[in-house]
């Protein structure tokens, strides 16, 4: 229970990767912490792709940097529709500026290159999105999970045991 007290958010649209999606949720709330899911409206579910549900319990408009301690971004199809919204972007940048745990997977780091805090960052990511990771500046890397400081990146599904490892260990010390 080292994350008592802590509160997350976990960003969803439709057709996030169902795995890459609850895989980190349950293994911060295994440490205690509070695992709120952000979407477009409140009380919506959201549907992954491979049919696993998840709602939301705080629409993109209720979102507070300040109140946060920490940020999951799943990958799958869902991040090219969450990266859209100018609250999700401007909450990644508040969290950026202030070194909170920012986790992203596969093609979640679409959302962090919307949000333009990658330059000079070291990342990975699905291979898929390595062209748009460098294009914004980042330095990607073909490893299982990269610790840039307190942004946490990993490219797929086989590499969430070392991903979420990295992400509580970052909540623990932030």
């Amino acid at each position: 229970m080292s994350l008592q007290g802590k509160t997350i958010i976990c960003l969803l649209d439709d057709e996030f990767e169902d795995l890459e999606l609850w895989y980190p949720v349950y293994r911060v709330r295994e440490e205690g912490a509070t695992v709120l899911f952000a979407g477009p409206e409140k009380g919506r579910t959201h549907i992954g792709k491979y049919g696993v549900p998840a709602k939301a319990d705080i629409g993109y408009d209720e979102l507070d940097g300040a109140a946060i301690d920490g940020l999951l971004v799943p990958g799958g199809w869902a991040p090219d529709k969450i990266r859209r919204d100018p609250k999700v972007l401007q909450l990644v940048r508040e969290l950026d500026a202030a070194a909170k745990p920012i986790g992203q997977i596969c093609h979640a780091g679409w959302v962090l290159v919307s949000a333009k805090i990658l330059n000079g960052r070291k990342v990975t990511s699905t291979p898929g999105i390595r062209d748009d990771m460098e294009n914004a500046g980042a330095v990607w890397l073909d490893e299982p999970v990269v610790v840039d400081g307190h942004l946490i990146s990993a490219r797929r599904p086989p590499d969430l045991p070392p991903y979420a490892k990295a992400f509580v260990d970052a909540l623990r010390n932030g």
